[in-house]
């Protein structure tokens, strides 16, 4: 406790030096707390897209069968799988062989889609590199889009063969002043007339916005096969709800269509996502690593700095360790005292580095939270005690050599400086 009273009264009584000194701390430690913050948050993202994607079965036609028999493509985030340049004209899908695959038990549901890039145009406004997505009765039940102005697509709507067209709520506000102001209004996609029935959200849409893509307006897949001379069915999606299912129902599934749709050459594939999120995660744990490091050399510089102030204060207080010697204080109260007093100082720039820390990974949550929908970015108390105990580490192990040399000093000696 004395100690402790020592150690704070030196650095009160030099609080612009004490705090010069801490700034490479607080840079440090703020940094690699930012830093390893934002890599978790990532890191915890793409495991939540991944519990995401796998509810989501997606099937497709390849040209070439695999090699084991499985029904599966491995896909990599590094290289690219299933390009083999062989041409085999694919099966003319029929909504009724994926409705028959669905009856496989663990599936709750099924859509098909096709889609095509457009320009959207009113009057004198336009948004070009807009995705229009045709979708059959099913897919606005079975994915995260709420209608937010109008109606959603009806079955008389595919009946009908009806040119209605859903926009999403960017869009919208591009071409009309609002969502509500947008129904019923005719716009024109690549030449073709459409009359808006309804405005939606969905968190993908902001995620396409940082790929360029324009808008991304949903309409019957009818119609865009009819309209853009495209395959009524491009995109072939089951739906389960227990994703424990997926790694097995996967490949069943894609048995089952190849089965169905009886093609001899080439088959129905889903695709093994396991490996490419393995590779993103360990991309994200090195990246972090390595910037992490980097950021560490902060706290290097910090260190060296607190072990220049402390030899300085040695060389200051000689008088006062010789004193304490006469009294009584032993080589390891003298040592302890020196420690105590490095280690507070690391230990309060840490504390400053860690709210500054807390301060960033909040702004930057703000901004990525426009950029990457439902991404949560914060310190958490795992990366704040680490932050602490990396202060206290640098403060004891930049302190030693300071507090050995102010332990080693002869009383006598000490009480003659001048």
């Amino acid at each position: 406790m004395q100690n402790l009273k020592f150690a704070f009264s030196s650095i009160m009584a030099h609080k612009m030096r004490s705090f010069l000194t801490m700034i490479g701390i607080i840079i440090g430690v703020s940094s690699v707390v930012v830093i390893m913050a934002l890599g978790d948050s990532m890191s915890r993202q793409v495991n939540k897209n991944m519990t995401k994607s796998q509810k989501n079965i997606q099937v497709f036609f390849s040209p070439i069968k695999s090699k084991d028999g499985s029904f599966t493509q491995k896909q990599s985030a590094l290289t690219l799988s299933g390009k083999e340049d062989v041409h085999v004209e694919p099966p003319k899908t029929q909504e009724s062989w994926v409705k028959e695959a669905a009856k496989l038990k663990g599936v709750d549901g099924y859509y098909v889609t096709n889609s095509t890039n457009v320009t959207l145009t009113y009057k004198d406004k336009k948004v070009e590199r807009a995705s229009l997505t045709g979708g059959n009765m099913t897919y606005m039940s079975a994915v995260e889009n709420k209608i937010i102005a109008g109606r959603d697509l009806r079955e008389q709507d595919y009946r009908d063969f009806a040119s209605v067209i859903l926009l999403d709520e960017e869009l919208a506000k591009s071409l009309f002043d609002s969502p509500q102001a947008a129904l019923n209004q005719i716009i024109s996609a690549n030449g073709y007339s459409y009359r808006v029935i309804g405005v939606y959200s969905s968190p993908a849409v902001k995620s396409a916005k940082m790929f360029g893509v324009g808008g991304l307006p949903i309409t019957t897949n009818a119609s865009v096969a009819a309209n853009f001379n495209v395959e009524e069915i491009s995109n072939i999606v089951f739906r389960v709800n227990d994703t424990s299912l997926t790694p097995t129902l996967g490949p069943e599934l894609a048995r089952k269509m190849t089965e169905i749709a009886g093609v001899q050459q080439g088959e129905y594939q889903v695709v093994d996502e396991t490996a490419a999120f393995a590779e993103v995660q360990q991309i994200f744990g090195f990246m972090t690593a390595i910037i992490s490091a980097i950021a560490g050399i902060s706290l290097f510089v910090g260190g060296t700095g607190v072990m220049n102030i402390m030899l300085v204060s040695v060389t200051e207080r000689t008088r006062e360790i010789g004193l304490r010697k006469a009294l009584g204080a032993t080589r390891a109260n003298i040592l302890v005292q020196f420690l105590i007093e490095s280690m507070i100082l690391t230990l309060l720039g840490g504390l400053i580095g860690l709210v500054s820390a807390a301060g960033l990974t909040a702004l930057a949550g703000a901004l990525l939270k426009n950029m990457m929908e439902g991404i949560e970015i914060g310190v958490s108390l795992p990366i704040a005690l680490f932050s602490l105990a990396v202060s206290a580490s640098v403060g004891m192990i930049f302190g030693v050599l300071p507090a050995n040399k102010a332990s080693k000093l002869d009383p006598i000696e000490a009480l003659r400086y001048e």
